[in-house]
């Protein structure tokens, strides 16, 4: 080893200077490839325009994510069989439904299971919300304190089914952090509301990098209590777009293991005739 790093000491200074040049040109050809590379790959959140073509702070932007996490969670009409477990403290008890979204502004529910609700409906039509039971043969308009209330005593109130799906009409976002969850990388939000009406004044997503799914999520008062948790599981790919297909909202105020929702079945630009969302169909 000594012998050799002798010999390489006293090469002429020619070869030292062509060795040079050559690492000079070397290194200037992988930059070239490699700025050629980065102007070809997509964006992921442009798509179409190269990830060169952007400046950092729109790569990282909260409000660009979030708008991607919108894109992937609404659509224009879908149709959706899902179930509701409930865990209690000491008992379970499970609910399905069949649901029809037209938009973030009307949605109609019908409990399919247990017996005992089967025909309860919901109707929500913008910031309205009606409920039927066959039971009372009534219908009644669901307002004011009344929306604080639990929904069949899951840990989701009937206010956060009012809540605007599309989150960017009601929050601002940014990036505060960048984490691993469930072996997932993640941007970590912050959701400030825009208005003091809002019943949650911030939240907290884990989003996946690459499906743009909130995979974990805390909700909050305005005085910075935690008062609400989702956690999202087995997502899947579903005409062009990432959905969770199971997950547990958890009111972190109440006792029991949460509320676990699991969707069976899931449409996409479902074709949903008018009548299915007005208040004659709720006594159907």
């Amino acid at each position: 080893m000594i012998n050799m790093s002798t010999k390489l000491i006293e090469k002429p200074k020619l070869n030292n200077k062509r060795s040079l040049i050559n690492k000079i040109s070397l290194i200037k050809t992988g930059l070239i490839l490699c700025l050629t590379l980065l102007y070809l790959t997509p964006s992921p959140f442009f798509p179409g325009l190269p990830s060169f073509a952007l400046p950092l702070e729109k790569q990282l932007s909260g409000e660009t994510i979030l708008q991607q996490v919108d894109a992937n969670l609404t659509s224009d009409n879908k149709i959706v069989l899902a179930t509701m477990t409930v865990h209690g403290r000491r008992t379970a008890r499970t609910f399905r439904m069949k649901s029809w979204i037209k938009g973030t502004e009307k949605t109609f529910t019908e409990y399919l299971d247990p017996p005992r609700e089967r025909g309860t409906k919901m109707l929500k039509i913008e910031d309205k919300l009606w409920l039927f039971s066959p039971d009372t043969d009534r219908i009644i308009m669901i307002s004011g304190h009344m929306l604080r209330q639990s929904v069949m005593g899951s840990d989701l109130s009937y206010e956060d089914l009012m809540e605007d799906p599309a989150l960017h009409n009601l929050y601002t976002a940014e990036v505060i952090d960048e984490t691993i969850y469930e072996n997932r990388p993640c941007w970590i939000l912050r959701l400030i509301a825009k208005k003091q009406d809002i019943a949650y004044q911030e939240k907290k997503l884990w989003v996946d990098k690459e499906k743009y799914i909130p995979l974990y999520e805390e909700w909050y008062a305005k005085g910075g209590k935690l008062l609400k948790t989702i956690n999202r599981q087995r997502v899947e790919k579903i005409n062009n777009r990432w959905v969770p297909m199971e997950g547990i909202f958890k009111d972190v105020l109440k006792e029991g293991q949460g509320t676990e929702f699991k969707i069976e079945e899931i449409t996409f630009n479902a074709s949903i005739p008018d009548y299915i969302f007005s208040k004659a169909n709720l006594r159907r």
